[in-house]
């Protein structure tokens, strides 16, 4: 049986990266990832979703949301909730370069 990898595996069914399906995904991916963290806090801190939500200022519904990933959410709540979780969020970012015209 012959194996495949992971990346391979991506590039054969969504594109190489950079390409607009691939990095819808990756996108999607990272904002899931997040969504996990974020309740997996909330829950290690026994803390319900409307006291999470009463702690940056939002309703239970919007904290259930982010959870489940099912709304676009602002660096700007997702930083207020890792806050209230008294957790450091670490964005990296990298400068594309740029072909010559």
């Amino acid at each position: 049986m012959k194996s495949i990898s992971l990346n391979k595996l991506k590039e054969k069914s969504l594109g190489k990266i950079g390409t607009p399906k691939r990095d819808q995904y990756e996108y999607e991916l990272r904002v899931d990832l997040l969504s996990e963290q974020i309740k997996a806090l909330r829950k290690e801190q026994n803390l319900t979703q409307e006291q999470l939500g009463k702690l940056i200022g939002v309703q239970r519904a919007q904290i259930s949301k982010l959870e489940n990933n099912t709304s676009n959410v602002t660096i700007g709540t997702i930083m207020k909730v890792f806050n209230a979780l008294k957790a450091t969020v670490n964005f990296r970012v990298e400068k594309q370069e740029t072909l010559p015209a």
